[in-house]
């Protein structure tokens, strides 16, 4: 499979681009995809989400009254949970919530992805290029010429710029990410996949040959 690459302008340049085919016949596994991008949003979450049990709650260590004799149910301490302000049962706890699958599946879960996307046709390649100094509008402009305008675009680098990051980063729907970082769920989570010409190779190789 042969994709073109395109100048900054959104004109089509004389050079065009291999990729490999094993990757566009490769057949998605969506059971992957969905092990791969639950993992990852699992380890996003803190887990630090507490609360007090009835040996952690202030107070209570006095039994309020004597076991037998004013009719009254037995009662231990005033923190149990069944009494206003005391502990709570099964609260949550501090934990980790982190979810590990085998490297081959998160390989698989990334060339399934890219399968998706490439087949789709919604891989651009664009002319290795960074700016003077961060401008939002400049990068607005070509977007624009690429007609992707209001497009979920995940925008891949060689290296991490961090003029283009600072550019992109008040545009809503675009993301940019350095090409070998880009996990499974930032493949899923855009419309439009724009290249770097020199991050491709590294991108699918690192694809192909990870894990």
């Amino acid at each position: 499979m042969k994709l073109p690459v395109y100048a900054r302008d959104g004109s089509q340049l004389s050079e065009e681009v291999e990729i490999p085919d094993e990757l566009v016949s490769q057949e998605p596994n969506d059971h992957a995809i969905w092990l791969a991008v639950r993992s990852e949003m699992l380890h996003r979450r803190q887990g630090t989400s507490a609360t007090k049990t009835r040996g952690k709650v202030r107070g209570g260590g006095r039994k309020p009254w004597r076991q037998k004799g004013r009719g009254a149910a037995r009662v231990g301490t005033i923190r149990s949970p069944i009494w206003k302000g005391g502990g709570r049962t099964f609260g949550p706890i501090p934990r980790s919530y982190e979810s590990a699958i085998p490297a081959k599946v998160k390989k698989l879960a990334r060339r399934s992805a890219l399968a998706y996307i490439l087949r789709e046709g919604k891989v651009r390649l664009i002319e290795d290029f960074s700016l003077d100094a961060p401008k939002t509008q400049d990068m607005v402009v070509v977007f624009e010429s690429h007609g992707l305008t209001g497009e979920k675009t995940l925008f891949l680098t060689t290296d991490f710029d961090t003029i283009l990051y600072k550019s992109c980063r008040n545009l809503p729907k675009v993301q940019v990410k350095k090409a070998v970082t880009a996990s499974t769920r930032d493949l899923m989570d855009c419309t439009t996949l724009l290249v770097q010409r020199g991050a491709i190779e590294p991108f699918y190789k690192g694809v192909l040959h990870a894990g």
